[in-house]
């Protein structure tokens, strides 16, 4: 058996790597498909110092963002409690229910923070009272809001 080699991609390759990845493949692979594609690139010495720089720059990135998400995690804590406004019918059900965007609207309006509504997980809402919802600002910057649902002043 031949032993494998290493190449670093350039470019993501789905079950294999992402881009700056040092990969094992086998000299088969790297030689008739990664290489004269122009998906893997030999390992040189420069070549890794290039691989290491690109993991530090990421890294950097990914600290500085979860710099901001601690900022913006502070932000809503202090904002307080957020109140959301809908129809009430008998025994003070809610017609429809609570919807993530809504949270994300409530928290840009009260703390001035941008949540995208996919990382906001809002439990099953059916009548008035008090609630918590889950919002991942960052992987590793979770946070719990406190909202309460509340009837809408009727409009006359």
């Amino acid at each position: 058996m031949a032993k494998r080699v290493q190449v670093v991609l350039s470019q993501d390759v789905r079950k294999l790597g992402k881009l700056g990845d040092l990969v094992e493949v086998a000299p088969g692979y790297a030689r008739n498909y990664l290489m004269p594609k122009g998906i893997g690139l030999e390992v040189t010495p420069g070549v890794l110092k290039q691989v290491e720089r690109r993991k530090e720059l990421e890294r950097q990135r990914q600290e500085e963002l979860k710099a901001e998400a601690a900022k913006q995690q502070a932000a809503i804590e202090k904002a307080g409690k957020l109140t959301i406004e809908k129809n009430v019918g008998e025994e003070d059900a809610i017609f429809g229910t609570v919807t993530n965007q809504e949270i994300a609207d409530a928290i840009k309006s009260l703390a001035s923070v941008e949540v995208d509504k996919r990382h906001v997980e809002v439990p099953s809402v059916s009548k008035i009272g008090d609630y918590t919802a889950e919002v991942e600002l960052h992987p590793e910057v979770k946070i719990s809001v406190e909202f309460s649902v509340v009837a809408a002043e009727a409009a006359e």
